[in-house]
């Protein structure tokens, strides 16, 4: 044969070869992609529907954000508005996008088995941390801060109370007996008596969740006496969790026996002892985000006398484009406002377009109040003063761009972007309150 015939047919060889290669590669590479991109599109995104929206919103509506037309399983945009204020508290992008770190926040994304040559210690941070955080939750245990992925003081300290309460060592480090409670590691493979072996036992049943991000209970829904629900299952599992016995067992039944419970728990935790479920025992029993995990401030003070009410109208539309940005609190004309804080009254303005007579309270870490419509200040309250928690400041009116007597209360986080006042001034609603406080 013609040498020269020979070397065409192999360069034909080599290069049929090398176009099936890359070919090959190609493909992987977008088999890949595709995986990438699926991973991605796992989480729900605007215009969807179904139960992963659902879940979305149940862990929205739980960590204290209202959704306008409430939980319909129909990402919209009422859902968007409600996920950009949370990211924007939360110290995230406010895009409205439910992006990896969103969901990770929200409980969302589920935790990852740990490795037993390799468990976090504190200092570490990344997923394993955060699979531990998450964990933690979901087994009822508060971590302060959320699940940031992080091994701090915080995660410290979440470890010691879930290790007292499954009566392990309180070594406050992940050990494998801990790893194996927390449904991170699998238990040992066991041997019968028989010396043959057996499946290795599955991940320990967990204790029914009461953590925020699964959890029905919002701060507009705490079970009151009389119910009978899984909400107040839940809180009884809570307490029970917490070491407070509840007679009759968690039974959804909530009667005299859960309300004494309440009253031990709130007396053993230095709270007010109601034997109701206020803001403050919810946040406590992990059924409700505290407001510190939410980064928000907590009032020292209702800022306004009762009687009166308010509800959650945060990014409702305004006139000019504009959307609400605080709380307003109806009551009667003249009622008297109070300093929600300890602090200095920053601003003082009078005939405003928009708020009318105002005022701005600062507090010593730069976070401020901004009070709008009042009918007058405070007798010789001036700008620079400093005032006490409780303090009257002003009277309620309705002075400025409206014609109902209210307060508009906004909350500016250490100076910051307003965020939603709702939670924080549900969490000290005191407006069955109509005695004036007592004046400094």
């Amino acid at each position: 044969m013609n040498s020269g015939i020979i070397r065409k047919a192999i360069v034909a060889v080599a290069v049929s070869l090398s176009i099936a290669t890359l070919a090959t590669s190609i493909s992987a590479t977008s088999v890949a992609a595709q995986s990438v991109n699926a991973k991605s599109a796992s989480l729900p995104q605007l215009g969807e529907s179904g139960p992963e929206v659902t879940r979305m919103q149940q862990a929205i509506v739980a960590r204290g954000f209202t959704i306008k037309g409430g939980i319909d399983g129909s990402f919209g945009p009422a859902t968007q508005v409600a996920l950009k204020s949370l990211q924007k508290v939360a110290g995230f992008a406010a895009t409205g996008n439910l992006d990896a770190k969103t969901a990770k926040f929200l409980g969302l994304v589920d935790v990852a088995p740990l490795s037993k040559s390799n468990f976090p210690t504190v200092g570490a941070s990344g997923d394993a941390v955060w699979s531990l955080q998450q964990a933690l939750i979901n087994n009822g245990v508060q971590v302060k801060g959320g699940a940031d992925g992080k091994f701090g003081l915080a995660t410290s300290i979440a470890l010691g109370k879930f290790q007292s309460l499954k009566g392990l060592a309180v070594t406050k480090t992940v050990d494998e007996s801990t790893a194996i409670a927390l449904g991170l590691l699998a238990a040992p493979v066991q041997k019968a008596s028989t010396k043959k072996t057996v499946a290795a036992a599955s991940a320990p049943v967990i204790a029914p969740v009461v953590a925020v991000a699964t959890s029905t209970i919002t701060i507009d829904s705490l079970p009151v006496r009389g119910q009978k629900s899984d909400n107040v299952r839940a809180l009884q599992n809570a307490l029970i969790n917490a070491g407070i016995e509840v007679k009759g067992g968690a039974d959804g039944v909530f009667g005299v026996a859960t309300s004494v419970s309440i009253g031990k728990f709130q007396s053993a935790t230095g709270l007010n002892v109601s034997t109701v479920l206020d803001a403050p025992t919810a946040a406590a029993l992990g059924l409700i985000p505290s407001l510190a995990e939410l980064g928000l401030p907590t009032l020292q003070a209702f800022p306004v006398q009762g009687r009166c009410g308010f509800t959650d109208t945060w990014g409702a539309a305004r006139g000019a484009g504009r959307s609400h940005e605080g709380t307003d609190i109806i009551g009667a004309r003249g009622l008297a406002l109070y300093a929600a804080m300890d602090g200095t009254i920053s601003k003082m303005t009078t005939g405003g377009v928009l708020g009318g007579t105002s005022l701005r309270l600062t507090a010593a870490d730069g976070t401020y109040f901004y009070y709008a419509h009042l009918e007058a200040f405070a007798a010789n309250l001036a700008n620079g003063q400093v005032v006490r928690a409780g303090q009257i400041v002003g009277y309620l009116g309705s002075t400025g761009d409206t014609n109902t007597p209210h307060l508009h209360f906004e909350v500016h986080p250490k100076g910051g972007a307003a965020v939603n006042p709702y939670p924080i001034l549900k969490a000290v609603d005191a407006c069955n309150v109509t005695e004036l406080l007592p004046q400094p």
